[in-house]
């Protein structure tokens, strides 16, 4: 195992982490510069703002390698983003509320406004089953039509999540990083802190897939666990780390948001692109994924609604079904 390949592995993190840790102090401050609510901040602008860089991944692939290979791949990533975010990405905010609350807090709930969550997840099923549906339908115009919808679906979905809540404004918020001797800092300073940010966590996730793969190849790992399991996990972790700054900041609506958020953008929009460029045929692999994708979102959005609220150990189902995934993939390799 190469020592440079395992330095480059520490050097992605590292920077992934400190574009998440610049990012979040950003969005928040644009969020409160346009009055926008926790929902608007942690669903749309913080969940496609790092959503952005390991969407590249797919699309490249089918825009500019359409082989059978990048096809597939590029199809793969695409359903194997939701799978992360509604699995490991779950289970990241339940361990991370019971690693900060230590004591009696360890298991109390996550404070997370349950309209905001339960109004994600209904988004995501509804969207992301549109999506899968469309792969097993051979008549390309009812593709395109799901496609429409899908794009349509998600305008509605961004109006109503804009409208909907609380501002940032009466959230305790740190100074801006690239202007924290002022109070209120100008949208220009915070847009920069933003752009650099993403360019940040954009080049770190580049680098830490690259490290990823001299890795894989160094130690001979399997390509299907290294396209499966590995890639998907590493370009998935903006939205673990950001997660994760804001549970740590007692800001459990962002934490969250950031990931539902995400889901309901991974579940229409890239889809749609894949149903439009692509044949938008599916292996059982990847219905599998999509299938516990959709039973993880399924069994949170129930727990909420039976019990009204969203316990950390209540975290540990979605950790479980891709456990379960995983299970699979190494039985069949």
């Amino acid at each position: 195992m190469g020592t440079s390949s395992i330095l480059m592995l520490a050097v992605g993190l590292l920077t992934i982490l400190a574009g998440a840790k610049i990012f979040t102090n950003g969005i928040e401050w644009l969020g409160k510069k346009l009055n926008l609510s926790e929902g608007a901040v942690g669903s749309v602008l913080a969940a496609v703002g790092t959503a952005l860089p390991e969407t590249m991944v797919p699309l490249i692939a089918i825009l500019f390698a359409p082989s059978g290979t990048a096809t597939e791949v590029g199809i793969g990533a695409i359903l194997g983003a939701p799978f992360m975010l509604s699995t490991l990405a779950f289970g990241v905010v339940g361990v991370s509320k019971m690693v900060f609350c230590r004591g009696e807090g360890g298991n109390r709930c996550i404070d997370v406004k349950r309209s905001l969550l339960m109004r994600d997840l209904k988004y995501f099923i509804c969207f992301y089953s549109l999506a899968v549906a469309a792969a097993f339908i051979p008549y390309m115009e009812i593709k395109v039509l799901i496609a429409l919808t899908l794009v349509m679906g998600y305008v509605y979905y961004v109006i109503k999540t804009l409208g909907d809540g609380d501002t940032l404004s009466e959230l305790d918020i740190p100074p801006l990083y690239f202007l924290k001797k002022s109070e209120d800092p100008p949208l220009s300073v915070i847009l920069l802190q933003v752009a650099f940010s993403l360019g940040l966590i954009a080049f770190g996730a580049q680098y830490f897939v690259d490290a990823v793969s001299a890795l894989a190849a160094e130690t001979m790992m399997p390509a299907l666990i290294l396209s499966i399991i590995i890639t998907p996990i590493a370009t998935e972790l903006p939205e673990k780390f950001n997660s994760i700054i804001w549970v740590k900041g007692g800001k459990d609506t962002l934490a969250m948001g950031n990931i539902t958020g995400a889901m309901v953008f991974q579940g229409s929009i890239i889809p749609t692109i894949g149903i439009l460029l692509t044949p938008w045929s599916i292996s059982p692999l990847a219905a599998l994924s999509a299938g516990l994708a959709l039973l993880s979102s399924i069994i949170i959005y129930l727990i909420v609604a039976w019990r009204r609220e969203l316990r950390a150990i209540y975290m540990i189902y979605p950790v479980a079904i891709y456990g379960i995934f995983l299970l699979i993939i190494l039985t069949t390799l």
